[in-house]
């Protein structure tokens, strides 16, 4: 849990980066790309990543501008990167508003209570969590995996 508003934008920052040289490493011809067919393609995992940020800056108490549930996926990959782009700056400018002390307050999230700090770390880890589906799904499409925690195969080569 993040206690202080500085320790989650700094793993924001860096996290958000790694997500977002992964979302731009998918081509518009493999962006429907899936495990098998019918399950989440990197396209809609992009654009969930950018959906579902809202839906935390929601609950957060945050100003961030996402898209609605309804809202359908963009044509194009690069304005899912825009609108992403867009999230992770708010999120920036939002979280360093925040006090110690509004990081440990109780707030209303996904059915339930949590504390601010803690629902921004879920946040990290869901969007981590569904970053590694991508990253996994770009090798499989055959495109090249971002150096995101370190060196990848494709930089060696």
């Amino acid at each position: 849990m993040y206690r202080k508003a500085e320790d989650f934008l700094a793993d924001w920052d860096v996290n958000a980066k790694g997500t977002l040289h992964v979302m731009q490493a998918i081509t518009e011809d493999k962006k429907n790309v899936a495990i098998v067919e019918g399950h989440n393609s990197l396209e809609w995992l992009a654009w969930h990543l950018v959906g579902v940020a809202g839906t935390f800056g929601h609950f957060a108490g945050l100003q961030i501008p996402a898209p609605g549930p309804d809202m359908p996926i963009p044509g194009k990959m690069a304005e899912i990167v825009e609108m992403y782009e867009a999230v992770v700056n708010a999120y920036m400018k939002e979280a360093e508003k925040l006090t110690d002390d509004q990081m440990t307050e109780e707030v209303d999230s996904f059915g339930g209570q949590m504390q601010r700090g803690k629902l921004l770390l879920k946040l990290v880890e869901h969007q981590t969590h569904h970053r590694g589906q991508m990253t996994v799904l770009l090798r499989q499409a055959g495109l090249k995996v971002p150096p995101v925690m370190g060196p990848t195969v494709e930089m060696q080569n």
